[in-house]
Parts: C-alpha cells; sequence; structure tokens
C-alpha cells in the first residue's frame, strides 16, 4: 500500500503542491493523472524520498521509503527514463543494481525478457538507445528487485502504440498478482484504460479521487475527458487526449 497524508512542499513562495492525500491500494493499478505542471512528479519524488515535504508524511507499505530495508527489494521506481549513464550498456545498467541491492545475476535475464530488450539490445550503449528502449530498461530496473510495489511517472512516454499496449498487460498481471501500482501520466485515453482507482491532481491539489466506475458515475454523459476539463481547468487539451 501506498499513503500520502497531507503532503504539501513549498519552494519559497511557491506552492507546488499542497495538502494532497491519497491511498493506492494492493491489487489495483491507480492512475494519478494530471495536466503538465501540476504537481504529480513532486508528489513521486516525495514518495521515495528524493523530495523533503515541507509538511505531511508518505509511506509505503507502512514506512517512509528510507525505512525500507534494501528499498529497491520492495519497491520499483521509473521517475525519469533519460536519467540513465549513456556510456554503459543496458546489461551493465542492470547488472550493476543487481549487485547494489544483493539480487542474483540471472535476475537481469529475466527482466530483460520481460521487457522485451534482446541480447543485442542490451549489449548496445544506452547513448544510442531511443526513448521508448529507455523506458523498457527503466522498467526493467523498476522490475529487478521482484518488487511488491511499483511507482512509475509517465512509463509511456516514447512507447509506440505495441509498447503502450505491452505496458497495459504488464501492470494489470502485477496488480493480479497482488502487486500496488501507481502510475503518473497527463494521457487520460491511456489511464482509463489500465487504471482500477484513479486520483486528479489540478494546481497541486487533488481536485478528485475514487474507483474508476465512481469517476465514470460522476462525469455521465459528459464522459470521462469532460470531466477532466472542468476539474482541472487552464489546462491544455492537447496535453492529455493523446
Amino acid at each position: 500500500m501506498i499513503t500520502a497524508e497531507h503532503l504539501t512542499r513549498r519552494y519559497g513562495a511557491l506552492t507546488a503542491v499542497d495538502d494532497v492525500s491519497f491511498t493506492s491500494e494492493p491489487g489495483r493499478v491507480t492512475g494519478f493523472l494530471g495536466p503538465n505542471g501540476a504537481g504529480k512528479s513532486t508528489v513521486m519524488r516525495m514518495l521515495v524520498g528524493l523530495s523533503r515535504p515541507t509538511s505531511g508524511v508518505a509511506r509505503i507499505l507502512g514506512k517512509p521509503f528510507a525505512a525500507l530495508p534494501n528499498p529497491a527489494r520492495h519497491v520499483g521506481v521509473l521517475l525519469d527514463a533519460a536519467a540513465q549513464h549513456t556510456g554503459r550498456t543496458g546489461r551493465e545498467i542492470l547488472t550493476l543494481s543487481a549487485l547494489m541491492t544483493g539480487v542474483e545475476r540471472r535476475r537481469v535475464d529475466e527482466v530483460l525478457q520481460i521487457v522485451g530488450l534482446t541480447d543485442r539490445e542490451a549489449a548496445r550503449r544506452v547513448g544510442t538507445y531511443s526513448l521508448g528502449m529507455r523506458q523498457r530498461l527503466g522498467i526493467a530496473n523498476a522490475l529487478l528487485g521482484d518488487p511488491e510495489v511499483l511507482i512509475l511517472d509517465e512509463p509511456a512516454n516514447g512507447l509506440d502504440p505495441g509498447g503502450i499496449r505491452w505496458m497495459r498487460d504488464l501492470l494489470a498481471d502485477f496488480a493480479g498478482k497482488g502487486g500496488t501500482v501507481l502510475l503518473s501520466s497527463h494521457l487520460l485515453g491511456e489511464i482509463e484504460r489500465v487504471a482500477d482507482d484513479l486520483v486528479i491532481i489540478g494546481g497541486g491539489r487533488i481536485v478528485a479521487q475514487g474507483s474508476k466506475e465512481q469517476l465514470l458515475a460522476r462525469a455521465g454523459d459528459r464522459g470521462l475527458e469532460e470531466l477532466f476539463f472542468e476539474l482541472t481547468a487552464g489546462s491544455a487539451r492537447q496535453e492529455v487526449v493523446a
């Protein structure tokens, strides 16, 4: 389980995140939805201890992220697929992660197969990868420790339609085995397909949350897209409907 309790993050006079509370449950995919700049990434950074809340508490599996023993064995995180050493090969990056976290080396081959990176691709330097390949490598790294929780920020960026469908099936399978998934995106259509629950953020505040069925019922004949635009007024339409 992931819990955010009254998370607030201020940068001087700017309040980037304002009193955010929600829960992501085991066995379900929680879609964290909002326009670009709404505060999604800041919340996720607070969840995994990369940003300190001005106030509020974030817990994963009942503890702050930093208090988890060997966190990568419990929580798989992908916040920025581009933040990978471009001079190393994909296999080297995964092997180093395995050594640092005490994961058996055979797990590297397993996750490469899961994400669809071939031996030849894994032997290439990351600097030659497309964004979609970097996303797959980042997801492989998140899965490496066989975690109970996945926290993924915009993982569909750079994936082609086949890759997006693959990711959708991967996350559904992970949740189906009891895992907890928190998935952020500004792509409303993709989140609607994969998520069981939705948390919508706009201007740093939660503007709606609940099961997908509850929010669809609230939207009624208008549809979820129109409800989203109503709740996050001022966002650019083209940013969230692709």
